[in-house]
């Protein structure tokens, strides 16, 4: 028999990463729903879903700030659409 899965960690898409002058649309911040710790979740997959089906796939790169906050930031290869902010992402 295989090894029992890992349980999904479930987060929401704040927006992209942005500075004063710049959006870095390939990155995103995830709010990790949860108690799930944020620096054990970096370098796991990222999967948001849209209403059509399209599946885009990331990966955590880093936490945002201290982790307090349960935010990751995922990188994208697809850029996410502006329509998917506020929706689900699974870490897988």
């Amino acid at each position: 028999m295989g090894e029992p899965a890992e349980p999904k960690i479930v987060g929401i898409v704040l927006g992209y990463r942005r500075g004063s002058g710049r959006q870095y649309v390939n990155q995103v911040y995830v709010k990790v729903m949860g108690d799930a710790n944020p620096h054990s979740l970096v370098g796991r997959r990222v999967r948001v879903t849209d209403d059509h089906g399209n599946a885009y796939l990331g990966k955590v790169v880093r936490v945002h700030g201290s982790g307090k906050s349960g935010v990751v930031i995922a990188v994208f290869n697809r850029n996410i659409p502006g329509q998917l902010i506020g929706s689900e992402a699974i870490i897988l």
